[in-house]
């Protein structure tokens, strides 16, 4: 039996580092063929669907995205071109050729004035560039192919590349203050735990011989805010010389605005999947320890 190939796009990210790890060893049924824009540039639509015809691919797992929040205000274009326009194209490639999609969103499509965590039929009203580009994104998807699955995650950090936790250990070893917003409240996701249940569903759809398609919600368990999120980052690291003072949104404005609630409902992903969601504080001491090491 050949197995069966999957195309892993954004391979030098955070999610893609992650998933290169993920699939090590992992089984003979799925081979994973892993590439960024050098390899190839998913905003040409040939190039994908002949990448895709060529490679035989399956299931396209896309965790490609352009994700500067407040440089994304100014850099409409590049923004929109790689978040939706990009997106498309898997969508068209994956139907002409019969494959499937795995799409990775963001909490940021939903406005942020809700109080209980978010399920996957809220309706989405995003705030920002960044997040209209996304949800236009995840709308061309499930327009171009229907039989995809988007995965909404938040707060995504991990050992690799530019984010919150690598920047707090920074700041934190080279400040004795940090004034930090503690009025935006999620949830932390670490990376190397979206990537498992990127997989698992893999999995599962092998076994069951059926792709649940839709949208769905991943983030670790629990809620936080960006302040004890710092502090718990601090803790993790031993970092005792700086002291982390909480400040609203107000007293830290940012190009583009950020959803002041944004915890994400998880049930239907752990129910469909049968995945299970470690607590974001024990993810965050595992990715600040080999931060460290």
């Amino acid at each position: 039996m050949y197995p069966k190939n999957v195309l892993v796009t954004g391979a030098n990210g955070q999610l893609g580092s992650e998933l290169k790890r993920a699939v090590v060893g992992h089984n003979d049924i799925l081979n994973f063929i892993f590439t960024d824009v050098a390899e190839l540039d998913i905003t040409n639509l040939q190039a994908v669907d002949e990448f895709v015809k060529n490679n035989k691919i399956r299931y396209i797992i896309n965790s490609a995205a352009y994700t500067a929040v407040d440089k994304a205000e100014d850099d409409i274009d590049l923004c929109y071109k790689i978040n939706r326009d990009a997106v498309r194209n898997l969508g068209i490639a994956a139907t002409n050729n019969q494959s499937k999609v795995i799409h990775v969103s963001t909490d940021y499509v939903f406005d942020g004035t809700g109080s209980r965590p978010y399920v996957e039929t809220d309706p989405v009203c995003p705030k920002s560039v960044y997040g209209k580009s996304k949800q236009e994104g995840e709308a061309v998807l499930l327009e171009t192919c229907p039989d995809s699955i988007v995965i909404r995650t938040a707060w995504l950090y991990s050992i690799y590349g530019n984010n919150f936790v690598k920047t707090m250990i920074k700041l934190g070893q080279e400040r004795d203050a940090l004034n930090v917003v503690a009025d935006q409240t999620g949830t932390p996701t670490n990376a190397a735990d979206l990537a498992k249940a990127i997989v698992r569903i893999l999995d599962y759809t092998e076994a069951n011989s059926h792709f649940e398609a839709g949208i769905y919600h991943y983030s670790n368990e629990g809620v936080t805010t960006w302040y004890d999120f710092t502090v718990a980052i601090h803790q993790a690291a031993g970092i005792t010389t700086c002291k982390v003072s909480s400040i609203t949104t107000d007293q830290y404005p940012t190009r583009a605005s950020r959803p002041q609630y944004s915890v994400l409902d998880k049930s239907k992903i752990k129910d469909t999947f049968g995945i299970t969601i470690p607590e974001w504080e024990d993810s965050l001491k595992v990715c600040v320890a080999e931060l460290l090491k």
